[in-house]
């Protein structure tokens, strides 16, 4: 069943909608905060358009990278972002591909981000990507306040 296989993260950040949005989108505020807590950015580059590719790596705490890539889908500002991601095993081979679909809702001055990922191979990965989003999205709120 693909619902098991679904990642869904629903959470509120004190910023309004447009200043959340821009942090998605933006190479430079992209490339402070994405990643799991203590994963630092090696190189972040977006071009941000339908069809456009993104790629990102990240360093762990023990100094492994890892490296992920995908393909803007759509970009509706400041409500919705969608696009794919897999993980790179070489330049020429990507892993498992998934759809992250972002939603930026209005809250009275605050922004509610929901986030779904899907379909995930395995509910192994799915609960994975749960940990590493949640960290990123911990480090996602500092960022924020940080520019508040």
């Amino acid at each position: 069943m693909s619902d098991e296989r679904t990642l869904v993260i629903t959470r509120l950040f004190d910023a309004p909608r447009d200043m959340v949005f821009a942090a998605w989108v933006d190479q430079d505020q992209a490339a402070q905060w994405w990643g799991p807590k203590g994963f630092t950015s090696v190189s972040c580059t977006m071009d941000v358009r339908v069809g456009g590719v993104w790629r990102r790596v990240m360093k762990s705490p023990d100094g492994v990278e890892h490296c992920a890539r995908g393909v803007y889908r759509e970009i509706a500002a400041p409500q919705r972002l969608v696009f794919t991601y897999a993980w790179e095993r070489n330049p020429e081979q990507t892993g498992h591909e998934t759809l992250v679909t972002l939603t930026f809702a209005e809250r009275g001055g605050k922004t509610e981000l929901t986030l779904r990922q899907a379909v995930f191979e395995t509910v192994a990965a799915r609960d994975d990507h749960r940990g590493g989003w949640s960290g990123c999205l911990e480090r996602f709120a500092e960022f924020l306040a940080r520019r508040r």
